[in-house]
Protein backbone atom coordinates (compact mmCIF):
# COMPACT_ATOMS: atom_id res chain seq x y z
CA UNK A 1 0.00 0.00 0.00
CA UNK A 2 1.33 3.22 -1.14
CA UNK A 3 0.12 6.66 0.89
CA UNK A 4 0.68 10.14 0.40
CA UNK A 5 0.54 13.24 2.19
CA UNK A 6 0.83 16.75 1.38
CA UNK A 7 0.50 19.89 2.56
CA UNK A 8 -0.94 21.69 -0.90
CA UNK A 9 -1.30 25.23 0.03
CA UNK A 10 -4.75 25.53 -1.53
CA UNK A 11 -6.08 22.73 -3.63
CA UNK A 12 -7.90 25.36 -6.76
CA UNK A 13 -3.91 26.65 -7.08
CA UNK A 14 -2.51 23.14 -6.54
CA UNK A 15 -5.13 21.59 -9.22
CA UNK A 16 -3.52 24.37 -11.91
CA UNK A 17 0.16 23.45 -11.13
CA UNK A 18 0.03 19.77 -12.45
CA UNK A 19 -1.98 17.49 -9.79
CA UNK A 20 -3.73 15.66 -11.65
CA UNK A 21 -0.64 14.55 -13.61
CA UNK A 22 1.43 13.71 -9.98
CA UNK A 23 -1.66 11.88 -9.01
CA UNK A 24 -1.10 9.65 -12.57
CA UNK A 25 2.32 9.23 -12.12
CA UNK A 26 2.43 8.31 -8.26
CA UNK A 27 -0.23 6.00 -8.46
CA UNK A 28 -0.65 6.53 -4.66
CA UNK A 29 -4.01 3.99 -2.83
CA UNK A 30 -4.33 6.82 -0.75
CA UNK A 31 -3.67 10.53 -0.70
CA UNK A 32 -4.07 12.62 2.44
CA UNK A 33 -4.24 16.38 1.59
CA UNK A 34 -3.92 19.24 4.09
CA UNK A 35 -4.53 22.83 3.86
CA UNK A 36 -7.18 22.72 1.26
CA UNK A 37 -8.57 25.87 1.62
CA UNK A 38 -11.95 25.23 0.23
CA UNK A 39 -15.06 25.39 0.77
CA UNK A 40 -18.39 23.14 1.12
CA UNK A 41 -19.41 24.50 -2.81
CA UNK A 42 -16.12 22.79 -4.04
CA UNK A 43 -16.46 19.89 -5.85
CA UNK A 44 -13.51 17.69 -7.45
CA UNK A 45 -13.68 13.89 -9.32
CA UNK A 46 -10.02 12.22 -9.22
CA UNK A 47 -10.98 9.14 -11.27
CA UNK A 48 -10.84 5.52 -9.09
CA UNK A 49 -10.58 7.78 -5.99
CA UNK A 50 -13.59 8.31 -3.17
CA UNK A 51 -12.93 11.43 -1.28
CA UNK A 52 -13.55 12.77 1.84
CA UNK A 53 -12.97 16.51 2.29
CA UNK A 54 -13.40 18.66 5.76
CA UNK A 55 -13.80 22.03 5.35
CA UNK A 56 -13.13 24.78 7.84
CA UNK A 57 -16.20 26.45 9.14
CA UNK A 58 -13.37 30.07 7.78
CA UNK A 59 -13.75 30.56 3.86
CA UNK A 60 -9.89 30.21 2.75
CA UNK A 61 -8.56 28.61 5.80
CA UNK A 62 -7.50 25.32 6.74
CA UNK A 63 -8.89 21.87 6.17
CA UNK A 64 -7.84 18.17 4.79
CA UNK A 65 -8.81 15.82 2.43
CA UNK A 66 -8.50 12.28 1.79
CA UNK A 67 -8.94 10.58 -2.15
CA UNK A 68 -9.00 6.73 -1.56
CA UNK A 69 -9.14 4.07 -3.95
CA UNK A 70 -9.62 1.29 -0.97
CA UNK A 71 -13.19 2.03 0.74
CA UNK A 72 -12.71 2.44 4.03
CA UNK A 73 -15.50 0.65 6.78
CA UNK A 74 -16.59 3.82 8.30
CA UNK A 75 -15.16 7.81 8.38
CA UNK A 76 -15.34 10.62 11.12
CA UNK A 77 -13.99 14.60 10.94
CA UNK A 78 -12.18 15.96 13.73
CA UNK A 79 -14.67 17.75 16.28
CA UNK A 80 -12.43 21.17 15.82
CA UNK A 81 -13.96 24.05 13.51
CA UNK A 82 -11.38 24.47 11.40
CA UNK A 83 -11.23 21.27 9.40
CA UNK A 84 -8.31 19.78 10.42
CA UNK A 85 -8.90 16.08 10.68
CA UNK A 86 -10.10 12.97 9.07
CA UNK A 87 -10.27 9.61 10.05
CA UNK A 88 -10.60 6.32 8.03
CA UNK A 89 -11.10 2.73 9.53
CA UNK A 90 -10.01 0.05 7.44
CA UNK A 91 -10.19 -3.73 8.18
CA UNK A 92 -6.48 -3.62 9.65
CA UNK A 93 -5.79 -0.46 10.72
CA UNK A 94 -7.16 3.26 11.33
CA UNK A 95 -5.88 6.23 9.37
CA UNK A 96 -5.62 9.88 10.42
CA UNK A 97 -4.86 12.99 8.37
CA UNK A 98 -3.94 15.67 10.34
CA UNK A 99 -3.11 19.55 10.06
CA UNK A 100 -2.00 20.55 13.49
CA UNK A 101 -2.25 24.26 13.87
CA UNK A 102 0.80 26.90 13.72
CA UNK A 103 2.05 28.51 17.02
CA UNK A 104 2.38 31.47 14.91
CA UNK A 105 4.69 34.60 14.67
CA UNK A 106 5.03 36.27 17.77
CA UNK A 107 3.57 32.08 19.32
CA UNK A 108 0.43 34.12 19.86
CA UNK A 109 -1.12 31.08 19.28
CA UNK A 110 1.26 28.63 21.52
CA UNK A 111 -1.67 28.07 23.81
CA UNK A 112 -4.42 26.94 22.06
CA UNK A 113 -1.00 24.81 20.33
CA UNK A 114 -0.21 23.16 23.48
CA UNK A 115 -4.03 22.13 24.49
CA UNK A 116 -4.40 20.88 20.29
CA UNK A 117 -1.72 18.30 21.24
CA UNK A 118 -2.90 17.27 24.40
CA UNK A 119 -5.99 16.54 23.15
CA UNK A 120 -4.92 15.43 19.37
CA UNK A 121 -3.02 12.80 22.02
CA UNK A 122 -5.71 11.50 23.62
CA UNK A 123 -7.86 11.12 20.35
CA UNK A 124 -5.19 9.01 18.85
CA UNK A 125 -5.10 6.72 22.03
CA UNK A 126 -9.07 5.83 21.54
CA UNK A 127 -8.81 3.94 18.51
CA UNK A 128 -8.80 0.14 19.40
CA UNK A 129 -7.11 -0.70 16.00
CA UNK A 130 -3.09 0.19 14.89
CA UNK A 131 -2.65 3.75 13.60
CA UNK A 132 -1.11 5.66 10.66
CA UNK A 133 -1.17 9.15 10.97
CA UNK A 134 0.01 11.85 9.01
CA UNK A 135 0.15 15.17 7.66
CA UNK A 136 1.94 18.82 8.48
CA UNK A 137 2.53 18.29 12.12
CA UNK A 138 3.76 22.21 12.17
CA UNK A 139 7.12 20.91 14.35
CA UNK A 140 10.90 20.04 13.31
CA UNK A 141 11.03 17.47 16.48
CA UNK A 142 14.22 17.74 16.45
CA UNK A 143 17.77 19.70 15.30
CA UNK A 144 18.35 18.02 12.30
CA UNK A 145 14.64 18.66 11.27
CA UNK A 146 15.47 21.92 9.61
CA UNK A 147 18.49 24.21 8.44
CA UNK A 148 18.94 26.64 11.48
CA UNK A 149 18.26 25.30 14.59
CA UNK A 150 19.71 27.93 16.87
CA UNK A 151 18.03 30.74 14.98
CA UNK A 152 14.60 29.03 15.53
CA UNK A 153 14.88 28.14 19.05
CA UNK A 154 11.65 30.47 20.30
CA UNK A 155 10.30 30.29 16.42
CA UNK A 156 6.81 28.69 15.91
CA UNK A 157 7.59 25.30 14.89
CA UNK A 158 10.71 24.98 17.21
CA UNK A 159 9.90 25.70 20.69
CA UNK A 160 10.68 23.65 23.82
CA UNK A 161 6.93 23.03 23.95
CA UNK A 162 6.08 21.65 20.78
CA UNK A 163 9.11 19.23 20.70
CA UNK A 164 8.46 17.95 23.68
CA UNK A 165 4.86 17.28 22.76
CA UNK A 166 5.84 15.77 19.55
CA UNK A 167 8.08 13.72 22.31
CA UNK A 168 5.12 12.51 24.23
CA UNK A 169 3.67 11.60 20.94
CA UNK A 170 6.31 9.37 19.82
CA UNK A 171 6.30 8.48 23.14
CA UNK A 172 2.59 6.96 23.46
CA UNK A 173 3.32 4.30 21.53
CA UNK A 174 4.56 6.29 17.39
CA UNK A 175 6.83 5.47 14.98
CA UNK A 176 8.65 8.49 13.25
CA UNK A 177 8.68 6.41 10.05
CA UNK A 178 11.02 8.51 8.14
CA UNK A 179 13.69 8.40 10.63
CA UNK A 180 13.70 4.56 10.44
CA UNK A 181 14.97 4.63 6.83
CA UNK A 182 16.71 7.96 6.81
CA UNK A 183 18.73 9.58 9.60
CA UNK A 184 20.93 11.83 6.90
CA UNK A 185 20.47 15.85 7.65
CA UNK A 186 19.26 18.28 5.37
CA UNK A 187 16.07 16.33 4.14
CA UNK A 188 13.19 18.91 4.64
CA UNK A 189 9.64 18.88 3.46
CA UNK A 190 8.68 22.50 3.69
CA UNK A 191 10.62 25.98 2.27
CA UNK A 192 9.47 29.41 3.32
CA UNK A 193 8.79 31.24 -0.16
CA UNK A 194 11.33 34.26 0.34
CA UNK A 195 15.11 34.46 0.24
CA UNK A 196 15.54 31.67 -2.60
CA UNK A 197 14.72 28.78 0.56
CA UNK A 198 13.99 26.00 -1.47
CA UNK A 199 16.80 26.44 -4.35
CA UNK A 200 19.24 26.76 -1.19
CA UNK A 201 17.68 24.01 0.70
CA UNK A 202 16.93 26.34 3.78
CA UNK A 203 14.18 24.31 5.01
CA UNK A 204 12.18 22.59 7.73
CA UNK A 205 11.27 18.34 8.17
CA UNK A 206 7.32 19.10 9.68
CA UNK A 207 5.93 17.24 7.64
CA UNK A 208 5.59 12.98 9.05
CA UNK A 209 3.54 9.40 8.68
CA UNK A 210 3.78 7.84 11.62
CA UNK A 211 2.80 4.43 12.65
CA UNK A 212 1.92 2.54 15.77
CA UNK A 213 4.68 0.82 17.24
CA UNK A 214 3.05 -2.53 15.94
CA UNK A 215 3.29 -1.95 12.20
CA UNK A 216 7.12 -1.70 12.13
CA UNK A 217 7.15 -4.88 10.64
CA UNK A 218 5.08 -3.81 7.89
CA UNK A 219 6.95 -0.67 7.11
CA UNK A 220 8.68 -1.00 3.62
CA UNK A 221 9.41 2.39 2.94
CA UNK A 222 9.45 6.23 4.10
CA UNK A 223 9.99 9.17 1.67
CA UNK A 224 10.27 12.76 0.74
CA UNK A 225 9.43 13.71 -2.87
CA UNK A 226 11.36 17.23 -2.76
CA UNK A 227 11.44 17.60 -6.32
CA UNK A 228 7.71 17.77 -6.36
CA UNK A 229 6.58 21.76 -6.59
CA UNK A 230 3.69 23.57 -6.42
CA UNK A 231 3.38 23.89 -2.50
CA UNK A 232 5.89 25.32 0.18
CA UNK A 233 5.73 21.96 1.27
CA UNK A 234 6.65 18.73 -0.81
CA UNK A 235 4.48 15.43 -0.64
CA UNK A 236 5.78 12.87 1.76
CA UNK A 237 5.17 9.07 1.43
CA UNK A 238 4.88 5.71 2.86
CA UNK A 239 4.69 2.28 1.42
CA UNK A 240 3.63 -0.57 4.06
CA UNK A 241 2.13 -3.51 4.14
CA UNK A 242 -1.90 -3.61 3.75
Amino acid sequence: MRIISWNVSGLRAILNKGFMGFVKKENPDIICLQETKVDDKFQINIPGYINYINNGEKKGYSGTAIFTKIKPIKYSFGKDKEGRVIALEFSKFVLVNVYTPNSQRGLTRLDYRMKWDKEFLEYLEKFEKPVIVCGDFNVAHKEIDLANPKANRRNAGFTDEERDNFTKLLGSGFIDTFREFNDKPGQYSFWVYFANARAKNVGWRIDYFLVSKNLKSKLKDAFILNKVIGSDHCPIGLEIEG
